[in-house]
């Protein structure tokens, strides 16, 4: 089983971010069913990590291309002392658990590991220009994950570095109108990879414009991606109305727990696995991608008769990793949880394996770590789909090997913590330890100075 390759030989290339040493459960995600629900419970980063490596190593085996990114420098004392937290780093980080708690949480999450929140990519076979381009996410509707965007940059401008082969955007204003979350939200469909793709975009509010869709506006939960931040990225990126389709995501899947369109939808080349509670117009959604595909469209819907929305949000079926091998099947990487719940589990036999589609085989995985903060095998990654000739101009060691593999494994081991409760996250020996492990890190991948004490 291998991943499929066409044209200049283009291969998805599957991002996976690193958990940080600083994960834990503050339940900080409003609308996030699972966050919420495990928000004060002891997490274990090692485990965490572990996990998060085991996965990847996993598909880098079955013959996937398989990526690494790092995770982000937490806690984040810049935007402590930004508050006006002053004194020594000990000071700081006591003063902030005493008089704002909260604020300590959100500037030690370790949610980066969700690189599908990274940002937008667009292959270098849709772009005018012939180069792959990124805009990281702003995620501006969290402070959490807003502190995230400046460091993603620098990252993804670090290892995709060659100007020549690689375009990189800044992050669109950070104000709601333009409230964007990266990939979770996008989903190219195509042929082969190396085909011309049309682009999914999700949104679930309009910020400018009346109409119908406010009057369907979910009541519960926010809707965080804007159909505007959606339409700026594709600007960027140099994509035309022949190659975008813009839908907006189900109010009533919003107010579920379906806080980012890959909680409900996953696709992949021509297949496109949804639940029927996916998008306000479900129909006209699937008119809109078979009028502008190449290919036609292969569309796998799961009625709410075989998955509830409630089932979907606890299991995240359609939070899965679908993949091309190279006999055209396709592979769904599902987390733990589809096995354990006996009506998903049975939906998979059922209206996955057994239907007219092109997945033939199912992949369980234990991320459960992350998956107590929300997050399973499709939230880990980012897709970036390269030419062999943009894989070979990447900068640093962050295609996975066995090597490569082993070394993260032994970096954790001698760096993670295998317990950490909220309270842990003042005590100043974890930020020195996290400092050192991500010194270490960044010369482990080679990819030179990306953090803030690293930069001075």
């Amino acid at each position: 089983m291998s991943e499929t390759t066409s044209g200049a030989d283009y291969r998805e290339v599957n991002f996976d971010g690193l958990v940080g040493p600083t994960h834990n459960y503050s339940g900080l995600a409003h609308g996030n069913v699972a966050s919420m629900s495990h928000g004060g419970l002891v997490s274990n980063p090692r485990e965490a990590a572990l996990q998060g490596l085991a996965k990847m190593k996993a598909l880098m085996d079955a013959g996937y291309a398989q990526g690494v990114l790092p995770p982000q420098q937490r806690p984040d004392l810049g935007a402590l002392r930004s508050l006006g937290f002053t004194g020594s780093n000990r000071e700081v980080l006591a003063r902030a658990a005493s008089e704002a708690p909260q604020v300590l949480r959100a500037v030690c999450s370790a949610s980066s590991m969700w690189t599908a929140n990274a940002g937008t990519v667009t292959p270098s076979r849709d772009a005018p220009d012939g180069r792959v381009h990124f805009t990281p996410a702003n995620l501006q509707s969290s402070f959490h994950r807003f502190l995230e965007p400046e460091t993603t940059g620098r990252v993804l401008a670090a290892i995709f570095h060659d100007e020549s082969r690689f375009a990189h955007h800044p992050a669109l204003p950070a104000t709601p109108a333009f409230s964007d979350e990266g990939a979770a939200n996008h989903t190219r469909l195509c042929g082969d990879h190396g085909d011309s793709g049309v682009h999914l975009y999700v949104y679930g509010r309009q910020a400018f414009r009346g109409g119908p869709g406010e009057s369907r506006a979910p009541k519960r939960f926010p809707a965080r991606q804007t159909l505007e931040a959606s339409q700026a990225v594709a600007r960027q990126h140099g994509l035309g109305e022949a190659q975008t389709v813009f839908a907006q995501q189900h109010p009533v899947a919003i107010d579920a727990g379906v806080f980012h369109n890959d909680v409900i939808a996953v696709g992949n080349g021509p297949v496109l696995l949804y639940h029927e509670m996916a998008f306000l117009d479900e129909q006209g959604t699937l008119d809109a991608l078979r009028a502008k595909m190449a290919t036609p469209l292969i569309p796998v819907r799961v009625p709410s008769e075989a998955v509830s929305l409630d089932d979907a949000v606890t299991t995240y079926l359609f939070n899965s990793q679908l993949l091309s091998n190279s006999d055209g099947s396709m592979t769904l990487v599902v987390p733990g949880e589809c096995q354990e719940r006996e009506t998903v589990w049975r939906a998979i036999q059922d209206h996955l394996l057994a239907g007219h589609n092109p997945i033939g085989e199912v992949i369980v995985k234990d991320v459960k770590q992350s998956m107590r903060n929300g997050g399973g095998p499709a939230c880990l990654r980012l897709r970036v789909v390269l030419s062999r000739e943009e894989r070979t101009a990447l900068t640093g060691r962050v295609l996975l090997t066995d090597t490569l593999h082993g070394e993260l494994t032994t970096w954790v081991e001698r760096h993670y913590r295998d317990r950490l409760a909220p309270d842990d996250l003042a005590d100043p020996q974890l930020a020195d330890e996290t400092l050192t492990a991500l010194d270490e890190l960044t010369r482990l991948l080679d990819i030179g100075s990306v953090y803030p004490f690293q930069l001075g």
